[in-house]
């Protein structure tokens, strides 16, 4: 592949865009040289500004489930945008979508739309504050909420501790409140509570983690998070920004049958548009502005292309089978994986949750974020880039998920597997 005309912009953005990109992980830091610019997409694929032809398991990091400019949506928005595209007042598609996600999710009585994940995030947790009157919160280590400064820690040394500040700008006052704790671990948590639990507000967690890569919720850490919570009367937060919608209709919640007391969701919910929302019981939902004290506002929030692109996104979801089909599609590419390592004799993790995927190339299990550091990164790059090479666009990160799509077909899975076999066979001779 060429990737001229990739290269020239690339120079030319890193002159006006810090690191020449508009979210960190898009400049390839992770797996070295630079980023390709996409020109357009179609179904599962994406085209860059050279021509070139990738099969897309990015999906714009998990919000295109109905995979690129799918027909129905593109209508929907259009049809929106003719009306036009903002108008800072209220829309009945705001009903009509928070209607469908309430019905989705049974613990969602009332819904704010909000435009980030971050802010749905951030906002959930002031929430929680102000219901319970306390300070302090707890999250899990490997887990990201958005990058507001009082989530954005990293755990101390210890297996259970006070967040430290994970980027130069964040006060360490702002993550004192915030407490860290291992994934997967219920007896970290628990002596957290023990100790502090008097004063948590609430433990907020990625149901199935994401952004450390896929790790499973193992055994019974999310009814564990639900009993300890409610004994010490703290909020749960489900943070469902990436698995609402994804792992099934319902979101995780669903599918694990654990109600959480409050919900963040994103990326699905907007159909590839900025959308996110932050939802929960109406005696809490209450306290936000106008009708509490709680204040959180947006100019853009409740888009109307936004809500136009979501209403139409979570029609086809509910359309029967549809999840079925992700999931075989999903499967058929997990085994396809495992098997092409076991043929290459490649120690490898794969972790799947329905159409999230993650290789570690670490043996497993891989079970928290210090499971998933072990994984070797040099050997994943080299992947990346022949996958890259190759037409396959896997997530430039060895901590991401990679995201199946309904538009991806058993042909194009069949043709992903073919390029990971040469990709296993050619870098183990290295």
């Amino acid at each position: 592949m060429k990737h001229d005309r990739s290269h020239e912009l690339f120079l030319e953005a890193k002159k006006l865009l810090p690191g020449g990109v508009s979210s960190p992980v898009r400049a390839f830091g992770a797996v070295g040289g630079e980023p390709v610019f996409i020109q357009r997409g179609e179904g599962p694929y994406l085209y860059d500004v050279d021509d070139n032809k990738y099969i897309d398991f990015v999906c714009s990091w998990g919000a295109l489930i109905t995979g690129h400019a799918h027909p129905e949506v593109i209508k929907a928005v259009k049809s929106a945008a003719e009306g036009g595209t903002s108008f800072g007042a209220p829309t009945e598609l705001e009903v009509v979508l928070a209607k469908m996600i309430s019905q989705a999710m049974p613990a969602i009585e009332m819904v704010r739309f909000v435009n980030s994940g971050t802010e749905a995030a951030m906002s959930a947790i002031r929430l929680a504050r102000a219901f319970t009157g306390r300070n302090k919160i707890v999250k899990f280590a490997g887990c990201y909420h958005g990058h507001s400064d009082g989530l954005l820690v990293k755990a101390g040394s210890g297996v259970a501790s006070f967040g430290l500040p994970d980027s130069p700008g964040v006060p360490p006052s702002y993550t004192l409140e915030t407490l860290v704790a291992p994934y997967n671990n219920l007896e970290a948590l628990t002596s957290l509570f023990d100790r502090y639990g008097s004063d948590i507000a609430a433990v907020i967690v990625e149901p199935v983690a994401a952004n450390m890569g896929v790790v499973k919720p193992e055994g019974d850490f999310i009814s564990g998070l639900r009993q300890i919570t409610r004994k010490y009367e703290s909020l749960l937060i489900f943070d469902e920004v990436i698995t609402g919608f994804r792992v099934s209709y319902g979101g995780a919640q669903a599918l694990f049958g654990i109600e959480p007391d409050l919900t963040c969701l994103g990326k699905i919910i907007g159909g590839g548009l900025p959308a996110a929302a932050y939802g929960g019981r109406q005696k809490i939902m209450e306290l936000v502005a106008p009708s509490g004290p709680v204040y959180q506002a947006g100019t853009l929030a409740g888009n109307p292309l936004a809500m136009a692109a979501g209403i139409k996104t979570l029609k086809l979801l509910s359309t029967p089978g549809v999840y079925e089909k992700l999931e075989k599609t999903s499967q058929k590419l997990e085994e396809g994986i495992q098997e092409a390592a076991t043929a290459a004799d490649i120690k490898l993790t794969v972790n799947r949750v329905a159409s999230l995927l993650s290789i570690f190339f670490t043996p497993p299990p891989v079970a928290s974020y210090d499971d998933a550091i072990k994984a070797d990164r040099a050997f994943f790059q080299r992947f990346f880039h022949y996958l890259l090479e190759n037409g396959i666009y896997w997530p430039p990160s060895p901590f991401e998920s990679a995201f199946i799509s309904l538009a991806h077909s058993e042909e194009d899975i069949d043709a992903t597997l073919k390029v990971i076999r040469q990709a296993f066979l050619s870098i183990s001779k290295d």
